[in-house]
């Protein structure tokens, strides 16, 4: 499965509660059908921003949407997304199958100007711009955070 779908399963299990180790939410995420390491779960708690309190393993304090627990875009981009083109004042974003909707949300939440709103399937991604010159210039920063 999926890193984003394990890092997902780890935010809803966090929302119904403390996990007191990292060895309990490795036995949990296994009864889901998750197969992790130690080291992978150590890097998906760090990458999500989950903290150890008295309590066990919990979301960071005032964050309860697993939306909020997004990936930054940088990385997103340069895990997911395969293609890059533009059409006119259109980019066209291809990602691996099953990425384009998290890839789409981190790169709405940037709230570049260049971007008028954006429509995501399976593994592509629409983007509207305004103009060609604001698809270019997106089209560019998105191929920089590829490299």
């Amino acid at each position: 499965m999926s890193k984003l779908l394990r890092q997902k399963a780890i935010l809803a299990l966090l929302e119904q509660g403390p996990i007191a180790s990292q060895e309990d939410l490795q036995r949990v995420l296994h009864k889901r059908g998750f197969r992790v390491g130690q080291a992978t779960l150590s890097r998906d708690i760090r990458d999500l921003g989950v903290v150890k309190s008295a309590e066990g393993y919990v979301l960071p304090q005032g964050d309860t949407s697993s939306d909020a627990a997004l990936p930054p875009v940088s990385r997103l981009v340069r895990e997911f997304v395969v293609d890059v083109r533009r059409a006119q004042n259109l980019l066209i974003i291809k990602t691996t199958v099953g990425s384009a909707q998290p890839v789409a949300a981190a790169l709405d939440d940037e709230q570049w100007p260049e971007s008028v709103g954006s429509v995501a399937g399976d593994d592509t991604i629409l983007i509207v711009c305004p103009d060609k010159k604001s698809a270019t210039r997106l089209a560019a920063r998105t191929q920089e955070m590829l490299a």
